[in-house]
């Protein structure tokens, strides 16, 4: 029993860690650290952007595993807290689905072959809208609470 515990716990490392590199190494690839920095102006702080990447993935992963996101600080807190986190995680989600869509340039296909050259910014604000609404539908009405 205690030898199947040591081998579980090895290999939950061992592939967290591979999933980990994994994470990171797609980061880096489709170029969001450097966008991020260039869109920010802040060429001098580029070691801060990346310290701070890898310390979020760090303490993202010590949170989700050993603190299993139980928050004693009552309703009210509770609710400010998880805003906070859907909130940076979804800013997460839309840099890395930004960052992949220009890497396959998506967006000046679609606007070439659509024939858009005036109101892109409208174009991409309705996208994000519509994203946004979508996902506030499937959460107020709980849609994927059946599916587990």
């Amino acid at each position: 029993m205690f030898l199947n515990h040591i081998l579980l716990g090895f290999l939950g490392i061992a592939f967290g860690g591979a999933v980990a590199a994994g994470t990171f190494a797609f980061v880096i690839v489709i170029g969001v650290v450097p966008r991020m920095i260039g869109k920010c102006n802040r060429a001098a702080g580029t070691l801060c952007f990346e310290q701070a990447i890898i310390l979020g993935g760090i303490l993202g992963n010590i949170v989700s595993v050993f603190l299993q996101m139980h928050i004693p600080l009552g309703q009210v807190s509770g609710h400010i807290f998880l805003g906070l986190y859907g909130l940076s995680a979804g800013m997460f989600v839309g840099c890395i689905a930004v960052a992949l869509a220009e890497i396959l340039n998506t967006f000046p296909i679609l606007f070439r072959r659509a024939k858009l050259k005036v109101g892109l910014q409208w174009v991409m604000w309705t996208m994000a809208v519509g994203k946004t609404c979508g996902a506030l539908y499937y959460f107020v009405k709980k849609i994927g609470e059946g599916l587990s």
